[in-house]
């Protein structure tokens, strides 16, 4: 019987020759992932109460993201029972104020193409990218999780999204994303599967692949697949991966029904600009209205890879912030700062006057420094910009690439970045 990947990867986890959409099965998790905020302080008493230890702590990532570093007595606490928990309970998967779980995961080589995974995290589904079926999950089915190595899911039926050709001058993975939030809307894939491919895919680099699998959240997927090739193995195996002689394998049938395709040209996407306050609010960057700035943001794991950092540099060498904005650069974990700095790109970005913060989630998450005042105005290379998550409700935050938050904080405005890239190349 002909699967989608995400219903090969559901068959694998339960032990089944096949599964299809709308069954519900007992999948066997890989691995679990947890972070400061979503777990000791959530699951720990949950456990206790059940008198459970976790079940193989050799199967659960403990990393901490969301309070690092700790700016106040509550998040210092906060880090202290992590640490204290994941001692007691004998995790030696603990990545302490390393960067972003998101990024951090790959990284370091806990990710293979076929894994069941379970992450406390709603951008959870970055694991996709990798061929994994990983989902975010709230904190009383973690508990259920650690306790047990199991979970009940009910297998997703698949939307494929294709996208053909090369991307212009000026547009990234980020533009993508944001053009299927403002062309798809939020909640086509609710509870569904969105496995990318196509042509435009298969030419980028894991980095680029990871934002689609990022943002597969904000388009309400359970899960955002992107079948295993000769690129991602490359990456798993430099991370120190132990792979499966199969991992090429997980793949789509051919002939594999899916609940909708939509198509769309790489070739023909301009850089895109999603308005306050929601990702569903985008649209093409010379949409949108002169707006000035007061912050830009360049964070999180959706926006601040290495890949991302290089975007921005390629726009701020030989160029100034404007005065009166400023520019705030997060890089999503410190492997990511190590590079930045042993290539120049940190270099390039400070000279221009950008300001160097912590690894970490931050401002993205409403954390730490970075946060808006009512009134002030932010374009971010981050995820979401819902009311109220950068700081004060009554700030305004834009959502668009690295390049974009670029090019806006040399001008002070929302601008183009495709005019300034011109200008580099002449």
């Amino acid at each position: 019987m002909a699967m989608t990947l995400a219903e090969k990867l559901c068959a694998r986890a339960c032990g089944q020759d096949k599964a299809r959409p709308g069954e519900i099965v007992t999948a066997k998790v890989d691995l679990a992932m947890v972070h400061d905020s979503s777990g000791p302080r959530r699951v720990g008493p949950m456990l206790e109460r059940l008198g459970a230890k976790v079940w193989d702590p050799s199967k659960l990532v403990v990393i901490t993201d969301h309070y690092v570093p700790a700016i106040d007595a509550e998040s210092a606490a906060i880090l202290d029972l992590t640490r204290r928990w994941v001692a007691d309970e004998g995790v030696e998967n603990f990545h302490d104020m390393q960067g972003i779980c998101h990024i951090v995961l790959p990284e370091r080589g806990h990710l293979r193409p076929g894994m069941f995974i379970a992450g406390g995290d709603s951008h959870s589904t970055t694991g996709g990218a990798f061929g994994a079926f990983m989902m975010g999950i709230g904190a009383t089915e973690m508990a259920g999780v650690l306790a047990t190595g199991e979970i009940w899911v009910k297998v997703p039926p698949t939307i494929r999204i294709e996208w053909h050709g090369g991307l212009g001058l000026g547009a990234c993975a980020k533009d993508m994303m944001l053009k299927l939030c403002g062309s798809l809307g939020m909640a086509v894939g609710n509870y569904k599967a969105i496995e990318f491919t196509g042509s435009t895919i298969a030419g980028m680099s894991m980095q680029e692949r990871m934002v689609l699998s990022n943002m597969a959240a904000e388009l309400g997927a359970k899960v955002g697949l992107i079948a295993p090739d000769e690129t991602t193995l490359a990456y798993l195996r430099e991370a120190g991966a132990r792979l499966d002689d199969d991992a090429a394998a997980w793949q789509s049938d051919d002939d594999a029904e899916f609940e909708a395709t939509h198509r769309f040209d790489a070739g023909a996407l301009a850089p895109q600009v999603a308005a306050p306050h929601s990702p569903e609010n985008a649209g093409d960057v010379g949409d949108i209205d002169d707006v000035a700035i007061d912050q830009a943001y360049i964070g999180a794991c959706t926006g601040a890879k290495l890949s991302d950092l290089h975007m921005a540099a390629e726009i701020l060498r030989g160029r100034s912030v404007a005065r009166g904005t400023r520019l705030l650069v997060a890089p999503a974990s410190v492997r990511v700062t190590a590079g930045a700095a042993a290539d120049g790109t940190l270099a390039a970005l400070t000279e221009a006057g950008a300001i160097l913060m912590p690894s970490g989630c931050g401002a993205c998450a409403g954390l730490g420094a970075g946060l808006l005042a009512d009134g002030e105005v932010c374009i971010s290379a981050t995820a979401r910009n819902f009311k109220g998550r950068m700081g004060h409700p009554g700030s305004l935050v834009y959502l668009a690439s690295p390049y974009t938050v670029a090019a806006s904080a040399v001008t002070g405005r929302i601008t183009d970045p495709r005019a300034m890239l011109v200008e580099k190349a002449a």
